[in-house]
């Protein structure tokens, strides 16, 4: 079956309930308003604090832009780009295009013009949907962007090189297309970060889509009742997989525009949220602001908020012991996954594994995994290897890109460039990423194992260690040290703090200064290594 299925299953059996809601706080007019009362005003799109659509608009609204790219001579197996903030109008663009059988390209809103013009040459793409917000990156690039033959606007003040997808879609026939798609069938092609250079295109079926819907619905039981606050891009594969959880169920799930704690449980208390998944910086600046008495949990309603989950990084054990002591009627999950397999959920810790928390868990539902060594033979339990899964949602290929496929791609396994090791229980434990493991007088260190022990220091709200290179050593180890709001502290302290640590994996060099990350909050360590280190930031491919 198509991922398109479940789409046209919700509208049937829930038309008239509520499937998207868009909050943009930044909007708000009036404090004492309600949202709902606000979303009687007569507003346009773009200045609405709150909108939402049903099952059945959503189902329209996908047709009709499916029909008008029909009518513009897009067929099976072309490739439309989209390059949109999140918004309402992201999910039923992202499914009309694949109604039409062509793949959609979601797109980093991050790109610069320069990046933009490579993703859509490497995609191959013909058809761009883009907003507001990109119009300069786009007139930059525009005169080399050949392949690109329709560009379709969504907003107010048309380009005068677009056409405008919100007045030609209402024109356009409501009726699903007659397209046949197949389970096997191209459906999307997303990319890798790109955090250590320009970023490969990864290639995935309906068949991966729908994997990934099943998955997810089995690791957090969605049900129809439930409600889903999504904050993280749509662009990337983490947000999109765990709602496809509420497509499944065909329950409401919230866009929510902005991440500022006071937005988040404003939202989880008005929308009567369930399910929330965070990325670890998000979830420290609540407990931060809790901490410091600007959120006050008694102004909120939260006893609906079920699950917390967290993924995209490692996550520290410190932050998830915090959370527990603030919310300890929380369930708390996290998952780990890459793009190349379909995002979250090939490793799942489980909400009864508390216990364990530190881990990242077990092979997930329909998932096999394995640690190996460097000629791809297991280690022993305990011992420190690379990180390989198989299962349903493997990526078919790196699109033009044979070389790269064959070296992620063996045996049926996906080789995911994380170090891991396995307690006596089997849970899997990250230990590093392949690439950023410091040699230091022939010692391996793991910085996300330094990360994780500073991260319990009570003023530090954010750190990152890479390796400096060394004449006697080769390499030694600093820390990126992030202080919280209004902290003061000592590289003499940091250091005093350290001394629990083995010498070896203690860090030679405190640095104070901020913590760059990626929009899905991987820290971005190419960019530090390029500041303090001198490297530049084309180098090995991530496969994140």
């Amino acid at each position: 079956m198509a991922i398109t299925d479940f789409l046209e299953k919700n509208a049937k059996l829930y038309p008239a309930e509520t499937s998207l809601v868009e909050i943009s706080p930044s909007n708000q007019p009036d404090h004492a308003m309600t949202w709902r009362e606000y979303n009687l005003i007569e507003a346009s799109s773009t200045e609405r604090y709150r909108r939402e659509m049903t099952w059945k608009e959503f189902d329209v609204k996908a047709n009709r832009f499916a029909n008008l790219l029909l009518t513009r001579g897009i067929r099976k197996g072309d490739k439309v780009a989209i390059l949109l903030m999140n918004c309402l109008e992201w999910l039923p663009i992202y499914f009309g295009i694949l109604k039409t059988g062509a793949l959609a390209v979601p797109m980093n809103y991050r790109y610069t013009s320069e990046e933009i013009k490579y993703c859509l040459e490497l995609a191959e793409v013909n058809t761009l949907i883009f907003g507001p917000e990109f119009i300069g990156r786009i007139e930059q690039a525009f005169d080399h962007l050949r392949g690109v033959k329709t560009f379709f606007y969504v907003g107010q003040g048309l380009p005068t090189f677009a056409d405008s997808y919100d007045k030609l879609v209402q024109y356009c026939s409501s009726t699903a297309p007659a397209v046949e798609l197949k389970d096997r069938d191209d459906a999307a092609i997303y990319f890798s970060s790109g955090t250590t250079g320009f970023p490969k295109a990864i290639l995935h079926s309906h068949a991966a889509l729908v994997s990934s819907c099943l998955t997810e619905q089995n690791h957090h039981s969605q049900t129809h009742r439930d409600v889903f606050l999504c904050i993280p891009p749509l662009y990337h594969t983490g947000a999109k997989m765990h709602w496809f959880g509420s497509l499944l169920s065909g329950s409401k799930a919230v866009i929510l525009r902005g991440v500022k704690p006071e937005w988040i449980l404003q939202a989880v208390s008005e929308e009567k949220a369930t399910i929330v998944w965070l990325l670890v910086p998000w979830a420290q600046d609540i407990l931060d602001a809790i901490e410091r008495g600007e959120l006050r949990l008694q102004n909120y309603r939260l006893d609906t908020w079920r699950l917390m989950h967290i993924g995209a990084q490692p996550v520290p054990p410190s932050l998830i012991r915090r959370w527990k002591q603030v919310f300890p009627e929380h369930q708390y999950d996290t998952n780990y996954g890459l793009s190349e397999s379909i995002g979250p959920g090939c490793v799942h810790l489980g909400v009864e594994n508390i216990h364990k928390v530190g881990a990242i868990g077990k092979a997930g539902y329909q998932w096999k995994t394995s640690i190996v060594n460097d000629s791809g033979e297991p280690v022993p339990q305990g011992e420190v290897g690379e990180l390989i899964v198989s299962g349903p949602g493997v990526m078919k290929c790196y699109y033009n890109n044979p070389e790269a496929t064959a070296a992620i791609l063996k045996n049926g396994w996906l080789y995911t460039g994380d170090m891991a090791r396995t307690d006596e229980d089997g849970f899997i434990y990250l230990v590093d990423r392949k690439k950023d493991v410091i040699i230091t007088g022939g010692e391996n260190l793991y910085p996300v194992q330094i990360e994780d022990f500073l991260r319990a220091h009570t003023g530090i709200k954010d750190v990152a260690v890479i390796g400096l290179p060394d004449d006697r050593l080769g390499e030694i180890a600093a820390a990126i040290i992030q202080l919280k709001e209004g902290v003061r502290c000592t590289e003499a302290e940091i250091q005093d703090f350290c001394l629990d640590l083995p010498r070896y994996k203690r860090p030679k060099k405190i640095i104070f200064a901020d913590v760059p990350r990626n929009p899905t909050g991987k820290i971005e360590k190419p960019r530090l290594r390029e500041k303090y280190c001198g490297k530049p930031l084309v180098e090995a491919q991530t496969t994140r």
